[in-house]
């Protein structure tokens, strides 16, 4: 499904954010767990935050003081199978982290401009929203994109990079963007792929009836592998890495994307003051070239 075409179809969550985004990159979902579950998961529903219990310290900032977890830290929760914006390394990672990709980077970028140290805290994609809300960490990066359900309890960043979703499929099956929603649908559980696909067709989703929500992209490519459902919704960097990774499979992306959208980073919802250094570390990452520096180090340019 294209952008003109999922528009149309009534997508509130997308319609609703400005597309501030500096970068346009030809990227992929927001990223999942860390799992290998195949039971369905047919809640869409956001989880509530929690009320906090971990202390917090203020930390001065050039603009003013915000808020952090622990005092002189930046604690970053992810979910590390989103190549190429976070992985486990082969090795020591950046910055002997044992991570690496995009928003391990970016992340280690904005702790040096706020002079802080980062911490990498890595679990399931749903636990890392979490844990912004209940305070155990200062900001999620992990392929997060924008969506309205999300922006009712996390508070986002200004875009960094825009997201595009494709479909993988099998060489030769007859699915295509279009008759989508007569098949079965695999995508990582609380990805913006899973919330659009398996809105009801009034929203212009396929129904729950018609997706499958997995822990992580790899058990939804290997169930797509297994023949377990017929189409995995997913985003493009992740996708050609999975298809370049199973060469002998068979798979294949759909031509065109099913849907655009702005990568940002998320914080508790009402941090502000945090926010507004993030936003301005991030911004001057923009605007000496750092930040086109980090994605170019892990995507070629077209």
């Amino acid at each position: 499904m294209n952008k003109e075409r999922y528009t149309m179809k009534n997508f509130k969550k997308l319609a609703a954010f400005a597309l501030a985004a500096t970068m346009s990159l030809g990227l992929l979902t927001a990223c999942g767990g860390t799992g290998d579950s195949n039971t369905p998961a047919p809640n869409t529903e956001t989880p509530a935050a929690t009320e906090s219990t971990a202390p917090e310290t203020e930390t001065p900032a050039a603009d003013g003081t915000f808020t952090t977890v622990e005092d002189g830290k930046l604690i970053m929760s992810t979910n590390a199978t989103f190549p190429p914006y976070e992985m486990v390394a082969d090795g020591d990672g950046v910055n002997g982290s044992g991570y690496e990709g995009i928003d391990i980077e970016i992340a280690y970028a904005l702790a040096d401009k706020l002079g802080l140290e980062l911490v990498i805290d890595d679990m399931d994609f749903d636990a890392a929203l979490l844990a912004v809300q209940n305070n155990s960490a200062d900001m999620m990066l992990a392929g997060l994109s924008y969506s309205e359900e999300r922006d009712e309890v996390v508070d986002f960043s200004d875009p960094y990079a825009t997201g595009v979703q494709v479909v993988i499929v099998k060489e030769g099956s007859d699915v295509t963007l279009d008759n989508l929603g007569d098949y079965m649908i695999g995508t990582q559980r609380g990805t913006t792929g899973y919330l659009y696909a398996s809105d009801t067709p009034e929203n212009g989703g396929y129904g729950e009836d018609h997706v499958i929500g997995y822990d992580s992209g790899v058990t939804a490519v290997q169930e797509l592998i297994n023949g377990t459902i017929d189409a995995v919704i997913i985003d493009k960097q992740p996708a050609e890495a999975y298809v370049a990774a199973n060469p002998d499979a068979g798979l294949t992306i759909l031509p065109g994307n099913w849907v655009e959208e702005d990568y940002c980073l998320a914080v508790d919802e009402g941090n502000t003051a945090l926010l507004n250094a993030l936003n301005t570390a991030l911004n001057e990452l923009k605007s000496d070239g750092t930040l086109d520096e980090i994605v170019a180090k892990y995507i070629n340019a077209e």
